[in-house]
């Protein structure tokens, strides 16, 4: 009875944390690919940064590759300085979990605030991850506006080198 209900309690636990990534997120491709290069990576960035000087929004943007490492970063004069950590962290969500950080963002809003303790785990929307041949070569942040503002700075980004993982909502 006893090892009935820690099995019952694991599913329920494991359900409650995966079930909600598949309705909000859209689907990526399972595998990684060879990382980002630093001229698809600096691409990616001025995309961002264009997006942002269009709005008259001054945002810092970072590039990682699949396993987090930063491959470039860029930002515009006059960006809060808190805001190069927090892109940086964002494309790290992205590329680690094979998902926007919107996608956290939705669930913490939902009321799901247990997600708030998963380690490595920004919800706050403007990380990306960029695909390029069917696999995900790492990810952008971009931070420095608002959320929503800075999801369209990175899918901005992420179109700019035709990454099919440009964020739709």
């Amino acid at each position: 009875m006893r090892e009935t209900f820690a099995v019952l309690r694991l599913v329920t636990v494991t359900l409650s944390v995966a079930l909600p990534f598949g309705a909000l997120a859209q689907p990526l491709p399972n595998q990684y690919g060879a990382p980002i290069g630093v001229d698809a990576a600096r691409k990616a960035a001025a995309g961002a940064i264009a997006e942002g000087k269009k709005n008259g929004w001054t945002v810092a943007a970072a590039i990682v590759d699949p396993g987090g490492t930063l491959v470039y970063f860029e930002r515009i004069d006059g960006t809060q300085t808190g805001s190069s950590e927090v892109a940086i962290e964002k494309a790290r969500t992205a590329a680690a979990f094979k998902r926007p950080s919107k996608a956290f963002e939705d669930v913490v809003i939902g009321g799901k605030v247990n997600y708030l303790r998963l380690p490595g785990a920004l919800p706050i929307e403007g990380g990306i991850p960029l695909v390029m041949d069917g696999k995900i070569v790492g990810a952008i942040g971009v931070s420095g506006a608002s959320s929503a503002q800075d999801g369209t700075c990175a899918r901005a980004g992420a179109e700019a080198i035709g990454s099919v993982a440009a964020e739709k909502k």
